[in-house]
């Protein structure tokens, strides 16, 4: 069984679309779980009224796109766990080209990316997770064009959550303190996060770009200052929590090149969240849970 994972905040605008996708696949041994997370549209009534075969999960508040995945995949009873947003749609034959590869897979294999585009069905949104020599991670492709450079499977360092099928045996055997995906990252950088731990164990990540899915992106609509902050303070989370060595060399290039300049942008950029409060949290992180 294929458990599929999907969270709403504010999300009557784009969860139909998502919803007729799913339900719309001819591979048919799955459940849908969708953890809402304290909407103040009528997402839920809508998914009520509308698909009373989905198991919704209603939080009275925000909890988090991490803490809120936490909770579907406690519940789920796939031995794969596809997450979406809320903003995905799936091509129609999306499950079957997964379950088909992932049958053929081997043993060390726990995440698979498909390939999801922008909304324009031209250029890529993600084809997978990328960590470079210095620690940076991005989206393979994003932004390119899709014209064919992107079209043959892989191994990749990650998967992208947005659209993502994770192993359940892999999740049970990673998971934290903190849940699967830690929760203390709220949202961004948490499937960074989750792939690095896997890589660690010996799990494996392969793109597969003959499942298609088309992106939205950012359909709750978040304040830009908070994205700001939680990717400039998470990706040190990720580093720091993955106890990641790097060369005196290294490190020194990556501050000067990268990271000094980052800080300093933020520093001017953001009025919502001081960089001192960013710095203050990556140095407590540590210590926020005894593992």
């Amino acid at each position: 069984m294929l458990s599929i994972i999907i969270l709403t905040f504010n999300s009557k605008e784009f969860i139909k679309s998502c919803l007729d996708s799913v339900f719309a696949q001819d591979y048919r041994d799955f459940e849908v779980i969708v953890i809402d997370n304290g909407s103040r549209d009528d997402s839920t009534s809508f998914i009520k009224n509308n698909y009373p075969q989905v198991i919704l999960i209603e939080n009275k508040e925000n909890l988090g796109a991490c803490k809120a995945r936490n909770q579907a995949i406690d519940i789920a009873r796939g031995k794969w766990i596809l997450t979406l947003d809320c903003d995905i749609i799936l091509e129609k034959d999306f499950f079957k080209k997964v379950i088909s590869f992932v049958e053929k897979s081997t043993e060390s294999v726990g995440m698979f990316q498909p390939k999801i585009l922008n909304m324009d069905k031209k250029t890529i949104y993600s084809c997978g997770i990328f960590l470079s020599k210095l620690r940076r991670f991005y989206d393979i492709g994003k932004g390119r064009a899709d014209n064919g450079r992107f079209n043959n499977p892989k191994f990749v360092f990650g998967a992208c959550s947005a659209a993502a099928v994770y192993n359940r045996r892999m999740l049970e055997e990673i998971k934290e303190d903190s849940g699967y995906f830690d929760k203390r990252f709220f949202f961004l950088v948490e499937d960074v996060d989750l792939s690095w731990r896997a890589q660690k164990k010996g799990w494996k990540a392969i793109y597969l770009p003959e499942a298609v899915c088309y992106h939205f992106g950012n359909s709750s609509d978040s304040d830009k200052k908070l994205r700001q902050y939680l990717c400039f303070r998470n990706r040190y989370f990720t580093i720091l929590k993955n106890k990641e060595t790097m060369s005196l060399l290294k490190l020194v290039y990556s501050l000067f090149i990268y990271d000094i300049p980052h800080m300093v942008y933020f520093l001017f950029t953001n009025n919502r969240f001081s960089a001192i409060k960013v710095i203050k949290e990556i140095f407590h992180f540590p210590k926020v849970y005894d593992r």
